[in-house]
């Protein structure tokens, strides 16, 4: 998945009151790696930034109420699910049959339950019926018409398929350009009971065709969480995510090899995928936090009880 991040600027961007010492919660989003424009207006860069800020800002005064990890992870990725501006909800981009369809995974870090949907079209959160999959069934992916067949029995939210269907995402179906074909988003937490849980949602891939599937909505490659060594959600080209289970790959060198959350991630980004192929956010059973990406921009934010808060979109 190639995520559009139409931002410009480095420093400036990042907004931190982080005052060190040990967190008792953590949190980090996502709203896509990429490749950001340079001519972007200052309006234009303001929104993207507000749009972070407003959900990175809820997770953290739930987090500082003690909210549990896996409410924290699914009711932010619902806030950027509701934002254009990205491409997951009703910022999802275009199929080549000129239909938005949806992908979504979340996973409980306490005992690795994990649900996931893919291709639905009318679920207005999908991220919230992938939870349900995961609480109400005894399967972890559901796709296309049984997904939708599942909705059906549910009290999630439906609407038309037009509503996904803005302007914008249209004139990027009709370009079909790479750096517009739109990304991912995400969040992980970490509770203030030491659970850890992440989430993912997507529009995929700009006219993508076949019912193609990216990492998004594949536990393991685009989210993965184990309260043992962390939490993690993937942004990128989905396929090199999937190939190479980029999100249990992480998991596994800090289980097996004792590494830091950020020298796995480093190692994933710099040694197993290639350049420009996305990035990753993840937070450690420590409250470690990370948002790393090899492609020129992330849209991301970081926060803490420690007092830290952060946007950034060029560098850490």
């Amino acid at each position: 998945l190639v995520v559009l991040a139409l931002f410009a600027g480095c420093a400036q961007s990042q907004r931190s009151s982080h005052s060190g010492g040990d967190p008792q919660w953590a949190l980090a989003i996502h709203g896509g790696a990429g490749f950001i424009d340079p001519n972007i207006s200052a309006e234009g860069r303001a929104a993207y930034e507000n749009g972070i800020t407003e959900a990175l800002r809820h997770g953290a005064d739930r987090l500082a109420k003690g909210d549990d990890a896996i409410e924290v992870v699914e009711t932010v990725v619902r806030i950027l699910e509701t934002n254009p501006l990205f491409n997951a909800g009703c910022g999802g981009v275009f199929a080549a049959d000129g239909t938005v369809k949806h992908d979504a995974s979340i996973m409980d870090g306490r005992d690795l339950s994990c649900g996931a949907t893919t291709g639905t079209t009318t679920v207005k959160h999908p991220i919230t019926l992938a939870r349900k999959v995961m609480t109400d069934t005894r399967f972890v992916f559901l796709s296309g018409e049984g997904a939708e067949e599942f909705a059906d029995g549910t009290d999630v939210e439906r609407v038309d398929n037009s509503y996904f269907q803005t302007e914008p995402r249209r004139r990027d179906l009709e370009k079909r350009l790479r750096t517009d074909a739109g990304g991912t988003v995400g969040c992980v937490a970490m509770d203030t009971s030491g659970n850890l849980a992440a989430a993912t949602s997507t529009g995929g891939l700009t006219a993508k065709k076949w019912g193609r599937i990216g990492d998004s909505p594949v536990v393991g490659a685009g989210t993965y969480a184990d309260n043992r060594t962390c939490a993690l959600s993937g942004t990128g080209e989905g396929e090199q995510y999937i190939r190479h289970a980029i999100a249990h790959e992480v998991h596994a060198l800090m289980l097996h090899k004792g590494w830091s959350l950020e020298r796995a991630c480093n190692h994933v980004l710099t040694d197993v995928l290639k350049p420009d192929d996305g990035g990753i956010i993840g937070v450690s059973s420590t409250g470690e936090l990370i948002t790393l990406t090899n492609t020129p921009s992330m849209t991301r934010g970081k926060a803490d009880s420690t007092g830290r808060f952060e946007i950034s979109i060029w560098e850490d």
